[in-house]
């Protein structure tokens, strides 16, 4: 049945339509008559309160009840550039509004459109809120602003009493006081100097023609002649630099440098900088420009101990100030501001970029010529002469270590060094010091002219160097064999692989395979001589070196779980070789500094305790405070049973039979290891007694300065860690331990009665063993294959082993 709908409530005289369809047909047929007769009606704005049509006074108010908002239905009857009817939605919107009062409260059946029906009305803004907002907003800015004034106003006032009651103090009670000392032991004998004064004050006449005062200022002040003493941008800078901990560069003119230089010394925090700005406001009012320059140019450091102008010319280039010319002074100047680092034989490259800046700046400058620029050549500077006669022979090796350990360890930089005026106090014993040469001495004279040998001794209760030998000359040879030098540590690497299987729970009883030779990928590796042991348990593994043996436990507890524990003990964790993961690396394949091999031994002499190996024990100021004081406390880095149970081992080496049974020989309990690398590039031993560790490394280099194998000498037919390395231990040990009482080694049993300095609480924990199997396996390590010969004839072996000079037969297994 079709539903009657009419369009105007059914009003006499209007059409009745079959369906929706129809009417809107007609609708539009009506609108489309009166637009082209021109009724105004149907373009003109819509007013909200007269809505539909005249007869219908509610429909606005049925409007605003169905949250319909004016603007949409504006919208809907004003035409667009593309209709000029509206649209049939408009109409039904129309009609379903005039519908009368009864319908207000429910929703029409002809919707607005999709987006109109759905949108709310807006709702009311809370201007009071916002009010109260910004009302705060104005109090919060008024009080920062406020606060800053009352600070610039602070401030002002404060800069203002300091520059007036600020005297400019006495140049010379800072200038002179920059001699760094060095001193024997803890006694005020005096073992060297860095940096001594080397300077010759000049007049400016003396080098007025010179380019050296154009091209400093055109490096380090280009605004020198016009600025107040001060750069206020740099100031800021270096303020806002400080502030997000970034380094602050740039902050100081030619005047405050001559400040820090000539009177206050260096200054690093705000009261020191804001006392030196202050000085170098004054002394640019009072002081002529030309004499600050002068000044700067007699104070300023410019590397090789060389204090002023005149001397850093001496040192660079072997002339006066008053003779170098523009290439020679732009390279002077160029290297101020770190003038060891940039030195030309140090950094070439570095130091031809600050020359060419220099140049650069000046030709910008009109100091000079372009053509000068283009024609200046890169100067050639001579060799570093030799800081003084305290550099001579032994000693200088040991100020070398000194310097080493100032930067490296304790924080301290090279220009600081040289410039700071402090008192070192090393921790070397002279007389055990003494002891080490003569022992180095007994040498044969026969030795090969490349041999070189390292020597280091060590107080175990504290880590102190008391004793060491890195070379013959320091003038002749600038290499610390001690702390510069490495080389292969040969079999002294295997305990740590003993360690690491006692703290994974295996036991000195364990028997292991000690057969050989055996092949590992490609590679073949046997015993010394060739021998070949059945199943030994470790202790005599350990005592006879026995490479198979320690390659078989190594494959089963893992390499990196023997890394560990050398690093733990006292290695460097960047030594040489050590990141390798092959088995083999438990020959000590890995290449430690001799001052290493010493540090790990000596937390076993202590029982598991670390303490790092050092040469400086304090360092003081001018006048006495203490600066700087070494930690000698230490870190336990091992258990006390598996120490003690490693001792037993390394005991073993020293008795008679063992590769290092020389070591036995000193007449008291003692504990040591040999090593020997592949060909025999290398020698080592290391021994201790409870209150000392000694160890002794020898190598040879070539003319070309490559390792090569060591020349055999002193009627030996092969230089091995039990031969002259061994020999040298004893020579020196013996007289050392002189005035030590006798002391069992270190036992997990007897541990308690002993006297040991404070220890701190931070066990070691070795790596995991990892999960995966090494890249090169061996078989079950602890089962004797059922013919110990090889798949093919393994090639001759060169001893992989510490060994002495007549080793003993071991037992049958």
């Amino acid at each position: 049945m079709t539903e009657q709908h009419s369009s105007r409530g059914n009003k006499a005289g209007e059409h009745k339509f079959s369906s929706r369809a129809e009417r809107r047909k007609h609708e539009k047929a009506q609108f489309q008559t009166r637009a082209q007769a021109g009724d105004q009606r149907i373009f003109a704005p819509i007013n909200p309160d007269q809505y539909g049509s005249s007869s219908k006074p509610g429909a606005s108010a049925a409007r605003k009840k169905q949250n319909v908002p004016y603007s949409a239905v504006k919208s809907r009857y004003v035409p667009n550039k593309k209709s000029t009817a509206p649209s049939s939605q408009t109409k039904n919107r129309v009609k379903t509004q005039a519908a009368g009062k009864g319908d207000n409260n429910k929703k029409s059946k002809t919707a607005v459109g999709n987006k109109t029906s759905k949108q709310k009305h807006p709702k009311s803004k809370n201007t009071s809120g916002r009010s109260r907002v910004g009302l705060w907003v104005k109090r919060i800015l008024g009080l920062i602003t406020g606060l800053v004034l009352v600070a610039i106003i602070a401030g002002c006032i404060t800069f203002l009493i300091a520059y007036y009651r600020l005297e400019v103090p006495e140049a010379q009670k800072f200038a002179n006081a920059q001699v760094t000392t060095v001193y024997w032991g803890d006694t005020n004998k005096m073992m060297g100097k860095f940096a001594e004064r080397n300077r010759t004050i000049v007049d400016t006449k003396s080098f007025e023609n010179s380019y050296i005062r154009d091209a400093v200022v055109a490096s380090e002040d280009r605004t020198f002649y016009e600025n107040s003493g001060i750069d206020i941008k740099g100031i800021a800078r270096a303020l806002w630099n400080n502030v997000r901990g970034r380094p602050t560069q740039g902050a100081s003119t030619l005047t405050q440098q001559y400040v820090e230089n000539y009177y206050t010394g260096k200054n690093t925090g705000y009261t020191g900088k804001f006392k030196e700005t202050i000085l170098a406001l004054k002394i640019n009012r009072q002081v002529p420009k030309e004499k600050i320059l002068n000044d700067y140019l007699n104070t300023i450091y410019f590397g090789r101990g060389a204090y002023g102008i005149e001397a850093a010319a001496n040192a660079y280039f072997g002339k006066s100030a008053k003779d170098l010319n523009l290439s020679e002074s732009a390279l002077l100047a160029g290297i101020i501001p770190a003038p060891n680092a940039w030195d030309p034989l140090v950094s070439p490259e570095k130091a031809q970029q600050r020359w060419q800046r220099v140049l650069n700046l000046m030709a910008a400058d009109n100091m000079i010529k372009k053509n000068e620029k283009n024609a200046a050549e890169f100067p050639q500077v001579q060799k570093k002469k030799q800081e003084g006669t305290y550099f001579k022979g032994t000693t200088g090796y040991l100020l070398q270590h000194v310097r080493q350990e100032l930067v490296t360890q304790i924080g301290y930089t090279e220009d600081e060094i040289d410039r700071a005026g402090i008192r070192i106090y090393t921790t070397i014993d002279p007389e055990k010091q003494k002891l080490l040469e003569e022992a180095v001495g007994t040498l044969p004279e026969n030795r090969p002219e490349g041999l070189r040998v390292a020597a280091t001794s060590i107080d175990t209760a504290t880590g102190a160097v008391i004793a060491e030998y890195g070379g013959p000359d320091y003038q002749k040879v600038q290499r610390n064999a001690v702390t510069q030098d490495v080389a292969q540590a040969g079999s002294t690497f295997k305990p740590f692989a003993l360690l690491a299987a006692l703290e994974h729970g295996h036991k000195l009883s364990e028997q292991i395979n000690g057969s050989g030779p055996m092949r590992i990928g490609d590679a073949w590796v046997g015993n010394y001589g060739g021998a070949s042991y059945g199943q030994v348990d470790l202790i005599k593994a350990t005592k006879y070196s026995i490479n198979t043996a320690y390659v078989r436990l190594n494959s089963e507890i893992g390499m990196d779980a023997t890394r560990q524990v050398a690093i733990a003990a006292g290695y460097s964790k960047n030594t040489v070789g050590l990141d390798k993961n092959s088995v083999v690396g438990v020959l000590g394949t890995s290449s430690p500094h001799n001052l290493e091999i010493a540090e790990a031994y000596t937390t076993f002499a202590t029982g598991g305790i670390r303490r790092t190996a050092h040469i400086i024990d304090k360092v003081t100021d001018s006048s006495g405070n203490i600066l700087y004081e070494a930690d000698t406390a230490g870190i336990r880095q091992f258990e006390e049973e598996n120490i003690s149970e490693l001792t037993k081992a390394l005991s073993a080496v020293a008795e008679a039979g063992g590769t290092g049974d020389t070591a036995g020989k000193l007449g008291r309990p003692v504990a040591a290891k040999t090593g020997s690398s592949n060909d025999n590039r290398s020698a080592q031993f290391v021994g201790y007694v409870p209150q000392m560790v000694t160890a002794i490394s020898m190598y040879q280099v070539g003319k070309n300065g490559a390792e090569e194998s060591i020349t055999p000498f002193g009627g030996v037919r092969e230089v091995t860690g039990g031969t002259w390395p061994a020999k040298l231990w004893l020579a020196y040990m013996r007289p050392a331990v002189k005035g030590l009482e006798p002391q069992p080694l270190f036992s997990s049993e007897t541990s308690k009665y002993r006297v040991r300095p404070k220890e701190k609480s931070t066990p070691y924990k070795t790596a995991e063993v990892p999960s995966a199997p090494p890249p090169e396996t061996v078989g079950n390590p602890l089962t004797v294959p059922s013919s110990s010969a090889p798949a093919s004839s393994p090639p001759p072996q060169s001893p992989e082993a510490s060994e002495s000079s007549s080793p003993a037969a071991p037992p049958s297994p």
